[in-house]
């Protein structure tokens, strides 16, 4: 099928590409740039003018697909509540240019939304409406595209990397290079999870090709890594300290990163492997930050 792909040059996105084509569909990709456009073309795809702010190409690019799978966000997170408003937007606008047809509308979401509880694995088939974390906009824009007939399912994200970038830690390893200490809150036995972007790539692939209408997808390919080893391989690999601080200390440290660095934020994916087929196979997270090139802290 003809794929109308947002986020086409983003770190996902650009795994997506090769994927959807080497499975013999093609790429229409979202391209801000003329930079962005000659990468597309070089991999092989079709470019599309336009930003996630420019709801008339989004609606364009959409109309003439059969298929479309949206991973463009804004990754501002002082301007997270908004970004995620803007997200909201997107997909509003790419739905409705899908209306009234069977035509596949794949979104994103991260991993949080499933979580029932603290310490719970985050589950496919949970989502609270009421949760929280901005980034419920997405999925409630989703879900009221659902309610309109539009085939919409929600891949929700862990931490997605690879020896380049590994999503949050990333941010977790520019600040260690910065203060020359990787840090973890008290005993940092709250976990993460994780998959390689070469499994995510394939997985929205899967959801495109084979997803249900309203499903919801976990890309996890391990489900809780102790943040303490995090910072641990995160130290090794930079040749700094790692370091336990209490709350306050901490908050002082990470700053913006304090909503994360304690969190529980685990989550399983075993319906999403049994809907999909799925079953990650590529490097895990601590052994991509062992692997990242050195660099001074």
């Amino acid at each position: 099928m003809r794929v109308f792909l947002t986020g086409s040059t983003g770190f996902i996105g650009s795994a997506i590409v090769p994927e959807l084509i080497a499975a013999g569909h093609r790429v229409l990709g979202l391209a801000r740039s003329e930079s962005g456009a000659k990468a597309l073309a070089a991999a092989g795809a079709e470019a599309h003018r336009g930003d996630i702010e420019d709801l008339d190409s989004l609606r364009s690019g959409a109309a003439g697909c059969e298929g479309v799978i949206h991973t463009a966000f804004d990754h501002d997170f002082s301007r997270f509540v908004e970004n995620c408003q803007k997200d909201r937007r997107a997909i509003e606008a790419l739905g409705s240019a899908l209306e009234g047809s069977d035509r596949p509308l794949v979104i994103t979401s991260g991993t949080a939304m499933g979580a029932a509880k603290p310490g719970e694995p985050a589950a496919e088939d949970h989502f609270n409406p009421d949760h929280p974390n901005p980034r419920v906009a997405s999925e409630l824009a989703g879900r009221a595209l659902s309610e309109r007939g539009v085939n919409v399912s929600v891949m929700r994200l862990s931490q997605i990397h690879d020896t380049a970038k590994q999503g949050l830690v990333t941010e977790v390893i520019a600040l260690a290079r910065r203060t020359g200490v990787s840090a973890y809150v008290g005993e940092g036995l709250n976990v993460w999870s994780a998959a390689h972007v070469a499994d995510a790539a394939r997985l929205f692939r899967l959801a495109l090709e084979r997803g249900q209408a309203g499903a919801r997808y976990h890309a996890t390919a391990e489900g809780a890594i102790p943040f303490r080893d995090i910072a641990e391989a995160v130290a090794r690999n930079l040749g700094v300290p790692s370091k336990s601080l209490p709350a306050d200390e901490a908050a002082k440290h990470f700053t913006w990163l304090m909503a994360f660095v304690d969190k529980d934020m685990s989550a399983s994916s075993s319906l999403t492997q049994e809907r999909l087929g799925w079953h990650p196979s590529g490097p895990g997270l601590l052994a991509d930050i062992a692997a990242m090139p050195p660099q001074a802290a």
